[in-house]
């Protein structure tokens, strides 16, 4: 039973040590981005034969799209950065 607050704390320290992390964050953002370049280029190259875009294509370029935003949002870190006003 006391593995549990253990567990939490650990698993909090790795969250904290990745958003500190800027080559961590840097890796797995370009990753994302670079995945979202090859969804892309997959789309594309179905494209540029020829054949006629479906929905199949359209969906491939949106998850690509989805895929190199998710990786900026992972390299920028907006989270922590806003700061309140006070008055």
């Amino acid at each position: 039973m006391s593995t549990a607050p253990e567990s939490a704390a650990a698993s909090s320290k790795s969250v904290q040590a990745f958003k500190n992390c800027w080559s961590c964050r840097v890796i797995s953002g370009g990753g994302l981005i670079l995945s979202g370049a090859y969804v892309f280029s997959a789309a594309r190259r179905v494209m540029r034969q020829g054949a006629s875009t479906s929905m199949g294509t359209v969906a491939q370029i949106t998850f690509a799209a989805c895929l190199a935003a998710w990786g900026l949002v992972i390299i920028t870190d907006p989270v922590g950065k806003a700061q309140r006003k006070t008055t």
